[in-house]
């Protein structure tokens, strides 16, 4: 006999266990569905663990500098097993504490794969057989995997995704990562800080493609001033897999060089987790392994809504949150509003740390705007060169028209953390004269977030 709730989650992902939380904070009966791990990749094989090594390097990255802060430090070195193991701890902590929140809130959790089953009914396949479930509303948020190439498929051994990258069977010596989205980036990042001689190919005209351009060009220096080496508009067309060596066969420019390697990482996009739900059986569309919503995450079939990865760019985990409390809302009748993705921070946890909100200068053009364009660089503020952090740069772009923030882009020092100004600002229609009558407290880095608005309309004081 089925078991009735109000609604069914099937994901317990950073979209599905907050859709969950929401809808029983507003009185829904609720039944979650997890086929792997409580906190889905995010908490468990991306966001989080990255994090954690990546802080790693970056106090592995501080020790060396300690002279320079007027410390001594001797025998510098580190252990990856540990920081591995540290990172993992990280991760399973959240998850169990995702397990406890949905325990909170009186969730049913079931742990097995879920498919839809007809209008309101899923089945779940459990260690202890089928159970049949039926609710009005169905929220799918089964999330996304690596993407392979052929040919670049990952053998775990000499050829990685980023699940064997945070839990590596070795630390590579000659690397190679295929891809510089902040993925990626990220693990090029972390790598190369520890040591590894890295190469990061892109197929496109510059790494962080989705970044602006300026931001892009001024990462891509700090890369290489730390030893990377970035082959931009290449492709990897090729692995021969040997004993312990992988060779590359890049083509740039039409010419093809043979490079070897001891690892490759592949980070050249996701695909959704579509296959095995039923999704298509119930007249649910699908493009290129993602399913088509409209901008309230409905499939067009009465009561299925699908949020986060799976639904499409951008693949990020506040996203994928965000659509989940917004749907649980709908569904429990409340006025709610889309969301959108213009108004969505991007940030990338490399060294140095990139962030953005909003059009860049490029697309904001594209889109007609006319622009006032805002600049300031790390070395015009005194916290920045307190911290010894003066390589770095905040831009903004306005409407030249109305004042309207179009977007802003940063690179250097906690940007991840300062974005969040922008972000604000924009979901408040914040204009320039907001931002210029702002007061920033002193010594902060959020003083270049000012500087960078003056800058935009010829009256930047510090440069």
């Amino acid at each position: 006999m089925a078991t009735q709730y109000d609604l069914i989650v099937i994901g317990a992902g950073p979209g599905g266990y907050v859709a969950a939380i929401r809808a029983a904070q507003l009185g829904l009966k609720t039944v979650i569905v997890e086929r792997e791990h409580m906190g889905g990749i995010c908490l468990n094989w991306g966001c989080i663990p990255t994090k954690a090594l990546l802080r790693s390097s970056e106090v592995f990255h501080l020790m060396h500098r300690a002279k320079e802060f007027g410390l001594k430090a001797e025998g510098i070195d580190y252990d990856i097993d540990a920081v591995v193991k540290r990172s993992r701890g990280v991760a399973k902590q959240l998850s169990g504490g995702v397990a406890h929140l949905m325990k909170k809130n009186e969730i049913t959790t079931i742990m097995g794969e879920a498919k839809l089953a007809g209008k309101g009914k899923v089945t779940v396949k459990t260690d202890k057989g089928t159970e049949e479930l039926t609710a009005k509303d169905i929220i799918v948020a089964t999330g996304a995997r690596a993407r392979e190439l052929p040919g670049l498929e990952a053998d775990g051994d000499l050829v990685w995704t980023y699940k064997h990258a945070l839990s590596p069977p070795r630390m590579p010596k000659k690397l190679l990562v295929i891809g510089s989205g902040a993925i990626g980036i990220e693990f090029a990042s972390f790598y190369n800080t520890l040591g590894a001689d890295t190469t990061v190919v892109e197929v496109m005209d510059r790494v962080l493609p989705v970044e602006d351009a300026e931001i892009s060009a001024f990462a891509k220096k700090q890369f290489v001033k730390q030893g990377m080496k970035i082959m931009e508009k290449s492709m990897v067309k090729k692995l021969d897999r040997g004993n312990g060596k992988v060779t590359a066969h890049i083509e740039t420019n039409g010419k093809v060089e043979k490079i070897e390697f001891d690892t490759v990482i592949s980070a050249v996009g996701i695909v959704g987790n579509v296959e095995g739900l039923g999704l298509e059986e119930q007249g649910v569309k699908i493009d290129r392994t993602h399913v088509v919503t409209d901008a309230y995450c409905g499939t067009g079939v009465d009561g299925v809504h699908a949020i986060g990865d799976i639904a499409g760019a951008p693949w990020l985990a506040h996203k994928a949150s965000h659509e989940g409390v917004m749907v649980s809302e709908k569904i429990a009748g409340k006025k709610v509003h889309p969301v959108k993705p213009e108004s969505i921070a991007g940030c990338t946890y490399c060294h140095p740390q990139v962030a953005s909100v909003g059009y860049s200068e490029a697309k904001a053009k594209e889109l007609g705007y006319d622009v006032k364009v805002g600049r300031f660089p790390f070395i015009g503020n005194g916290k920045a060169i307190a911290l010894g952090e003066p390589e770095g740069m905040v831009k903004t772009v306005f409407d030249a028209k109305t004042g309207e923030l179009l977007g802003a882009h940063m690179v250097g020092a906690e940007v991840t953390e300062l974005i969040q100004g922008y972000v604000v600002g924009r979901q408040l229609e914040t204009t320039e004269e907001d931002l210029m009558h702002t007061v920033f407290p002193h010594p902060t880095l959020s003083e270049m977030m000012h500087e960078s608005v003056l800058d935009a309309y010829d009256r930047a004081i510090h440069f």
